[in-house]
């Protein structure tokens, strides 16, 4: 299953909604200095706020979902959001 991947390009929560990505200001400042955080992104399912590496928003890594009530697994690839395959 594919989504589309929408931009956020000033700070406004209210205004993500799922599948938002925007990208951070001072990307690279937060976490692992080798794989930084570089954007926060919508859960293309829920809505929950979530922050993505550098790795992840380049496609290289797959998330989950950091949600209570969610376990949506995707990754980002080309502006559109991949749902993982399940088995």
């Amino acid at each position: 299953m594919i989504a589309e991947l929408n931009y956020l390009e000033v700070w406004v929560p209210e205004q993500m909604q799922p599948g938002t990505l925007f990208l951070l200001e001072r990307a690279g400042d937060l976490g692992k200095p080798d794989n930084p955080y570089w954007a926060v992104l919508a859960c293309p399912s829920c809505g929950s706020l979530g922050l993505i590496t550098r790795q992840q928003c380049a496609g290289l890594e797959a998330m989950i979902c950091g949600s209570e009530r969610c376990s949506a697994e995707y990754f980002l690839e080309g502006g559109e959001i991949r749902y993982r395959q399940t088995s």
